[in-house]
């Protein structure tokens, strides 16, 4: 009996939001919004979206002893995860810069912070957490030798999933873990490391993506909805259309969703179309830990 459904390992970060006209060219100037600052990072979100669904969560983070670090750590709380794994120190709590033009769509540039300075060692030290988790989720907001090192502590039986977000190049062992490996069509380009010969199709990345070694492939596709491969074959996985505000988070919220579904017995396409239902439903609020649904307002929507 696992104690958590959802163990997620990564980034916490403050989103400091500011919604544009349009993004500025180089060397240009372009005035904003007034700034609202929200609890965010890809780890974080993760915990919190999961949460929020109805799934028993724990966050191995860290974060500066700040501000910031409070922000998050109460939004957590405030979600019920578990945040005993959650480190303080080390350095300022990362912090993520966002502008959000009138269609929704978003720019991030992210200062690590404290991210930076999660290490294998603090990974070793949880090892209760793995234990005691059905799945673990991870994404690249962190120190890649911590992300190998997560790898290496899974428990035996647990389930492996990672968002390559920033991406870059990943280890064969890391890869061999991953069940599903998550990307959109910018991440799946750079893991295949020659986007020239990737192909015009999302089927195309995902077969590749298979060969290098993941058990399982999840494309997403935005309002497309996603595609899933495996073993088994390849299927698109479709999602309902909205009116998008904010897209900051979907991607968390989906892979969160979906990690969650795949730890309760659902199969790949199963959980993928649970998880585009609710990144769907979180584009249609701005910000992202305040955007992301509970299960009935997935089912409503």
């Amino acid at each position: 009996m696992y104690d958590y459904d959802l163990l997620v390992v990564g980034s916490a970060n403050a989103d400091l939001v500011i919604g544009v006209e349009r993004r500025p060219d180089a060397g240009e100037t372009v005035l904003g919004s007034d700034l609202a600052v929200h609890p965010g990072g890809k780890g974080a979100n993760q915990a919190v979206a999961a949460a929020r669904l109805g799934a028993r969560t724990a966050l191995l983070a860290r974060v500066g002893d700040d501000g910031h670090g409070r922000l998050l750590l109460d939004s957590q709380r405030a979600a019920g995860v578990e945040t005993a794994g959650v480190l303080t120190g080390g350095a300022p709590t990362g912090v993520a810069l966002i502008t959000v033009d009138p269609s929704g769509d978003n720019s991030i540039v992210v200062s690590p912070g404290a991210n930076g300075r999660l290490t294998p060692a603090d990974v070793r030290a949880a090892a209760s957490l793995f234990h005691a988790s059905r799945v673990v989720s991870t994404q690249l907001e962190i120190p890649l030798e911590t992300v190998g090192e997560v790898v290496r502590s899974l428990a035996p039986g647990s389930r492996f999933v990672l968002n390559p977000s920033p991406p870059q190049p990943l280890s064969a062992e890391v890869l061999a873990a991953c069940d599903p490996l998550i990307v959109n069509e910018h991440e799946a380009k750079v893991i295949l490391g020659d986007a020239g010969a990737v192909g015009d199709e999302p089927e195309d990345w995902a077969r590749r993506l298979l060969a290098k070694g993941p058990r399982s492939v999840v494309v997403t596709l935005g309002g497309e909805g996603a595609l899933v491969a495996s073993a088994e074959g390849v299927a698109r996985v479709p999602s309902v259309t909205v009116h998008a505000v904010d897209t900051t988070g979907a991607g968390d919220a989906f892979t969160a969703a979906l990690a969650w579904r795949l730890g309760a017995g659902e199969s790949l396409a199963e959980a993928a179309a649970y998880a585009a239902r609710v990144g769907a439903a979180t584009v249609t609020k701005e910000g992202a830990q305040v955007s992301f649904p509970t299960a009935e307002e997935v089912a409503a929507l």
